[in-house]
């Protein structure tokens, strides 16, 4: 028998299966407003990573879900991945996580129970390198692989980062290279070259825990993590959260290597360009700008990097923090100005 390639169930891996940031906006724009109590200091008004409920003064706790169909055909590296990318959410809210429960729906007709338990596996293995439990879950028979969890985390209710709270002169700071997308979109075509496949999966199985020693700088603002939506989607959540115009520079984005050579041959998830077409209104782009570059700007992450808009004055201190963690692609990409929500792409040199 032929062996399982999980890739070959799903229509979209990883957050590349995210319903379009436009699609996703009409979804929700006409739901009446739910209960909305005082201690829900962040719920769905703007684009945050997860929900925070404050219990008293000194703690507030941190909710998020994220599940997706398979990104890569190794059951173990695609339960890692999915995991990794559910718990980042909790960073990126400059939380602690607690403990995770455990999303899963697979096509029990059509997996080994061996693929399965390897899926559940990977997922544990990340959460153990996060330091928290797989407490519980909940399970369905589903036509597509689908992993993921719901993560519970701690926070002091000052230290909570949210989407809005940039301010004018920041800094933006990117924590992992781009690309994610494009070599999962190699992957699926069977054209990515074994130094590509390493690269993914060290950045996508990278917990992102600088977020929680982020947060207790003073001078760090806001901070989300860029996945589905691609880099541009994510800080124009900023963008429009905080009232502010991103100037960035492509020339100082970190990119992964492989994926330069493979967007340049003309590798792109769908997803890139349906990204595109949901908020391109909102971005300028140099004039002639190649078509690789524009679909990089776009690529959906999975379990991608923290983006931070921090004061001046904090950048070193948050570039030790990467550093003291492991990260040593991040770098500053760009800064925030007043005026409109946004984004002007340069190419300075």
């Amino acid at each position: 028998m032929l062996p399982i390639r999980l890739t070959q169930f799903s229509h979209g891996g990883g957050c590349g299966c995210k319903i379009a940031p436009a699609l996703l906006h009409d979804m929700l724009k006409d739901l009446p407003s739910g209960i909305l109590p005082p201690a829900l200091l962040v719920g769905t008004e703007t684009s945050d990573d997860a929900a925070v409920y404050q219990l008293n003064t000194e703690q507030a706790i941190i909710a998020t879900t994220d599940f997706f169909m398979p990104i890569v055909d190794d059951p173990h590296s695609f339960g890692e991945i999915a995991a990794t990318n559910a718990i980042s959410d909790i960073y990126a809210m400059g939380g602690k996580p607690l403990f995770a429960l455990a999303i899963v729906g697979m096509p029990i007709d059509k997996l080994p129970l061996d693929v399965m338990q390897a899926i559940l596996a990977g997922g544990e293995s990340a959460c153990r390198r996060a330091g928290i439990p797989v407490a519980g879950g909940h399970s369905i028979d589903t036509v597509e692989p689908i992993y993921g969890l719901a993560v519970i985390g701690l926070a002091h209710p000052d230290h909570i980062k949210r989407n809005n709270a940039a301010q004018t002169g920041d800094v933006l700071i990117l924590g992992k290279a781009l690309g994610v997308g494009i070599l999962s979109s190699a992957l699926k075509k069977g054209e990515l070259p074994d130094e590509g496949y390493a690269e993914m999966l060290a950045t996508t199985t990278q917990l992102n825990t600088p977020g929680t020693s982020l947060a207790n700088l003073p001078g760090v603002h806001a901070m989300t993590d860029v996945t589905g939506f691609g880099l541009l989607g994510h800080l124009l959540e900023i963008c429009r959260g905080s009232q502010l115009d991103a100037h960035i520079d492509f020339n100082r984005l970190p990119l992964l290597p492989a994926a330069i050579t493979l967007a340049k041959a003309g590798h792109a998830p769908g997803a890139a360009a349906r990204n595109w077409s949901s908020y391109g209104a909102d971005v300028s782009l140099p004039e002639n700008m190649p078509l690789w570059q524009k679909n990089l700007l776009c690529d959906p992450q999975t379990s991608g990097g923290l983006l931070i808009a921090c004061a001046p004055d904090t950048v070193e201190h948050v570039l030790a923090c990467f550093a003291d963690d492991g990260f040593m692609r991040a770098t500053t990409i760009g800064t925030l100005q007043h005026g409109i929500p946004h984004i002007h792409v340069h190419t300075k040199s």
